[in-house]
């Protein structure tokens, strides 16, 4: 499948995947569209986001194609279909249900929530590109991801969940193929707040990685 394929090749050397939830969408708007701009190629516009859809659809009509722009918070298989009708280029679940299984039957990459080494399988069976180890931090973060690589060796893990500047290159070198970052990332720019703070955090993060 070309598109996982190059959604594990954008995964690899971008490293970093940003997830914008906000209550404002024009302010979600412009936060998706800072992060791309700023050389943040991944960005996650996760489903709880006010008008999350139409966000997906109107950031895809400002930045074309090219731009890893994705869907999080993907549950049913409903919210995939509609996820990829607004121009998601892949989804991510916070855990492994129809979503995944239905995004994988569109032919999008899915970056699946998955916590144990069950859940882990079930997801890649299910049609997962990815693993979004999630809520990593619950069981030990850094420590956990490296004893799920032993049985996992070639599974691409996603840390997400407390990551920070300094977490993100200790994940990455524990062996993630890339860490999925929120508020320590975007913080209150898609509720509003400022886009030069909001560029000041994302340069942060690029020199961490």
């Amino acid at each position: 499948m070309p598109e996982k394929a190059k959604f594990l090749d954008d995964l690899a050397a971008r490293r970093l995947v940003a997830i914008v939830r906000g209550r404002d969408a024009d302010a979600a708007l412009r936060t998706v569209v800072t992060l791309v701009e700023e050389g943040v190629h991944l960005v996650e516009v996760s489903l709880v986001t006010s008008g999350a859809l139409a966000v997906i659809r109107r950031a895809r009509a400002a930045l074309g194609d090219a731009a890893g722009l994705g869907a999080g918070t993907v549950i049913s298989a409903d919210d995939a279909r509609r996820a990829a009708d607004a121009g998601a280029g892949y989804l991510v679940t916070p855990a492994v249900g129809e979503g995944v299984a239905e995004g994988a039957r569109l032919g999008l990459p899915v970056l699946a929530g998955a916590l144990t080494p069950t859940e882990v399988v079930a997801a890649l069976d299910a049609g997962a590109a990815a693993i979004k180890l999630f809520p990593v931090w619950s069981l030990g973060g850094v420590r956990y991801l490296k004893a799920l690589r032993d049985p996992f060796p070639r599974v691409p893990f996603v840390p997400v969940g407390g990551v920070g500047v300094p977490e993100a290159g200790e994940y990455l070198r524990a062996g993630a193929v890339a860490v999925g970052v929120g508020s320590p990332l975007v913080g209150d720019a898609a509720d509003g707040g400022s886009i030069d703070e909001l560029k000041a955090r994302i340069a942060a993060f690029k020199q961490a990685l």
